[in-house]
């Protein structure tokens, strides 16, 4: 088939549309998009201990998501809380105020630590909500050692 292009020039190519060579460049480059009901989750295990951990949709939890998998230290803080530190610093761009209680993950910016949560919390206004945990909450307190952190796919 052919196709006028230009003033002169004929293309016997189907579609060179500036539109479609455009959607072609996006689809190499752009990451896979998630399918709306598809949710984004992270599993943390340590030893017997699991928690899965649904993503908000936040700059944050995708600066985390894409550090995946990791093998990190976990560290007790205070009386609430489970913490590790990522390699990279998260962006924390447009990314909501950590709000909720038990069973959140949370990124504190000012140390660049990820927080999980088994009892209640204060707000702070450095950290910032990654998402809810969707199972194993109760095993939160329980973590030692070495965690694996993997997308749950």
């Amino acid at each position: 088939m052919e196709t006028k292009v230009g003033p002169g020039v004929v293309s016997d190519q189907a579609d060179t549309s500036a539109a479609a060579i455009e959607t072609a460049l996006q689809e190499e480059t752009s990451e896979p998009a998630l399918a709306e009901n598809e949710k984004t989750r992270i599993r943390i295990v340590a030893g017997e201990n699991t928690i899965v951990f649904e993503l908000n949709d936040s700059a944050a939890a995708k600066s985390l998501y894409r550090q995946l998998p990791l093998s990190l230290d976990v560290e007790n803080f205070s009386n609430n809380e489970k913490i590790f530190y990522p390699p990279e610093k998260l962006d924390v761009t447009d990314t909501p105020q950590a709000a909720s209680g038990m069973g959140t993950l949370a990124y504190y910016a000012p140390w660049g630590d990820v927080v999980m949560f088994y009892g209640e919390y204060s707000p702070n206004g450095q950290l910032y909500e990654l998402g809810q945990a969707v199972s194993g909450t109760e095993n939160i307190h329980s973590l030692s050692g070495i965690l694996q952190i993997e997308k749950d796919e």
